[in-house]
C-alpha cells in the first residue's frame, strides 16, 4: 500500500482558516487609504473559504456586503441605524440593507 505524502486535511484548513484571518486583517489596514485592495483581499478571503468548505466566524462576516461583498467601513460606505431592537446595516455602494437583531438578554440597570 502506498504511503500518501502530504500534508493532512486538519492542517490544512488550520493554514486555511490562518490565511483567511490575515486577508482580513490587512483589509483593515487598507480600508482607510486604497479600499479597492480591501475589496480584493475579501474576495480572496472568500474564495479560500469556499475552496476549503471553510465557514467564516461572524466578525469576519460582518466585514463585508452580503450582496454586493465589499469591505465596509462605516461612515464610508456603510450606513448603521438603531431601530425596535435591530441593528440595521445600510450598504452605501449597493443600496442594499439587512438587518440583525439586538441582544435582548442585556437589562437596563437602574
Amino acid at each position: 500500500m502506498a504511503k500518501k505524502y502530504g500534508k493532512k486535511k486538519n492542517d490544512i484548513v488550520k493554514e486555511a482558516k490562518n490565511h483567511i484571518a490575515s486577508l482580513f486583517e490587512k483589509a483593515k489596514f487598507e480600508a482607510g487609504t486604497r479600499h479597492w485592495l480591501a475589496n480584493r483581499y475579501v474576495t480572496l478571503a472568500r474564495k479560500v473559504a469556499m475552496k476549503f468548505k471553510i465557514h467564516m466566524t461572524r466578525e469576519q462576516k460582518r466585514l463585508f456586503c452580503p450582496h454586493c461583498y465589499r469591505f465596509l467601513l462605516p461612515g464610508k460606505n456603510l450606513r448603521v441605524r438603531v431601530h425596535e431592537h435591530r441593528l440595521i446595516y445600510y450598504c452605501l455602494d449597493c443600496k442594499k440593507f439587512w438587518r440583525k437583531p439586538l441582544d435582548k438578554k442585556k437589562k437596563k440597570i437602574n
